[in-house]
């Protein structure tokens, strides 16, 4: 079932219960207040009677006879009898011949005691009423049909029934339009997100000023679509500058063994065929693993995170880059090593964090005029702050924005070995370990990379 039936039938039986409840209350206050009116008319025709009886005082009752035959409005089939505590039946009357009221004990002995006592007998409302002044002491019934009542609320019946018919009716009609008038933005946004694809990715839903919750639903679509957007940018910008780079060492390779093959050669020439070839597989495999880890980390939440100490990261990194790379120096400087341990972890992966450091301090000796850079680092309560400095050529601001892409090098970076993938593997790392990494170049202090990472003590 939609959403826009189950609003209107929703809508709909609120509605129905709603008037259906007031029906019921208005109902019965009507039964109540109907029931009321008719008790008074009986008390009322049972004193009146009462009074006229107790004038006569004689056994003579064409006068009460006379009065009880008048008509009364609403007191049809009346019965009327005077009655002493001895049972004794002093005085019967009834519209319908064979239908006297005839009190029995109970009946006398309630009215004795309550003064005014109601029942119900042979389908007819009935009162029975003990007058008692200085003269007389009797027991006056009176009971009769009240038709008049029966046919009100017949009446009342039908009228709210009807109405509550025409309210399930324009409950219908108005949930309708309500129902449409709320699907309308939502079918507004299926249309427009329809329109977009993989090649139609700028395609936004339009936002009203209304801020409601479909409003805030449509600028969550956009943001969405901002992010798949940039994405696939990234993505299509990644796989035409890896296709580019790995069609480069293979077209290298595929030239020379062409050439090679033309004719008959020395084994000199040979092998320098075969060393030339080398160095553009050791090119290609090392591109290729640089293009793997990155792919490794494009997904947020798929490595195992353990508890990891940054210091001892940072030393193994200084180590290895100096032994790996004789002509490079890296000076690593702790400002003040503090006595929780926990203050020096984060949760990370090793493996991950350690190619991460190494790109950057193996860039910053690559790129230093003397080939060496300067690492400290500071350990407060929640942050752990790295500082990789070198005083190699001063990065452009244009430049810094875009350092981090695939592929990206600088103009001074032209004649550097490399494949300008070792930032952008770095910020990924980074990016799953919750960290952040800027850059400041200036002439003077030359470029810094400042990486911040959150201790395990204020994530614990």
């Amino acid at each position: 079932m939609s959403i826009k039936n189950k609003i209107v039938l929703l809508f709909v039986a609120l509605v129905t219960l709603i008037v259906t409840i007031g029906s019921v209350f208005v109902y019965f206050f009507n039964l109540k207040e109907q029931q009321n009116n008719f008790r008074t008319k009986l008390k009322n025709r049972a004193l009146i009677t009462a009074k006229v009886y107790d004038g006569i005082r004689d056994s003579n009752y064409t006068v009460l006879r006379r009065l009880n035959t008048a008509t009364v409005a609403s007191l049809y089939n009346k019965s009327i009898t005077i009655a002493g505590y001895n049972k004794v039946h002093y005085y019967l009357f009834s519209d319908n011949p064979g239908d006297s009221l005839y009190l029995g004990e109970d009946i006398i002995e309630k009215a004795n005691i309550e003064e005014v006592y109601f029942f119900t007998i042979k389908n007819k409302k009935a009162v029975a009423v003990h007058y008692n002044d200085n003269n007389s002491n009797f027991i006056i019934a009176v009971a009769a049909s009240d038709l008049d009542g029966q046919v009100y609320l017949q009446q009342a019946k039908k009228t709210l029934l009807f109405a509550l018919v025409m309210a399930a009716g324009l409950s219908l009609l108005a949930g309708l339009v309500f129902a449409r008038s709320l699907i309308r933005p939502i079918k507004s946004i299926t249309s427009e997100v329809n329109l977009i694809t993989s090649n139609n990715l700028s395609q936004r839903i339009k936002i009203k000023n209304a801020k409601d919750e479909l409003t805030i639903l449509a600028e969550t679509f956009n943001q969405l679509l901002d992010r798949l957007e940039d994405s696939f940018t990234t993505q299509r910008r990644f796989i035409s500058n890896a296709s580019h780079e790995l069609s480069t060492p293979l077209t290298s390779i595929s030239s020379q063994v062409e050439v090679a093959m033309q004719k008959n050669r020395t084994p000199d020439e040979y092998r320098e065929v075969l060393q030339s070839v080398c160095e553009d597989v050791k090119e290609l495999q090392q591109l290729t693993h640089s293009l793997l880890d990155i792919a490794k980390t494009g997904s947020q939440g798929s490595i195992d995170l353990t508890e990891v100490r940054m210091d001892e990261v940072l030393l193994k990194v200084v180590s290895d880059v100096q032994k790996q790379n004789t002509g490079f120096k890296a000076t690593l400087n702790f400002e003040v090593l503090p006595e929780n341990e926990k203050l020096l972890c984060i949760f990370g992966n090793a493996n991950l964090l350690y190619i991460a450091f190494k790109n950057i301090i193996e860039n910053g000796c690559k790129y230093a005029d003397d080939h060496q850079s300067i690492i400290s680092a500071v350990f407060d309560r929640s942050t752990i702050i790295i500082k990789v400095a070198n005083n190699g050529d001063v990065i452009a601001e244009s430049d810094i924005q875009n350092i981090f892409q695939p592929f990206f090098r600088t103009q001074s970076a032209q004649n550097k070995p490399g494949f300008g993938l070792g930032l952008t593997l770095t910020k990924r790392i980074l990016a799953l370990h919750k960290g952040s990494i800027d850059v400041e170049s200036h002439p003077e202090k030359g470029t810094i990379f400042i990486i911040q990472l959150t201790n395990v003590l204020s994530m614990s």
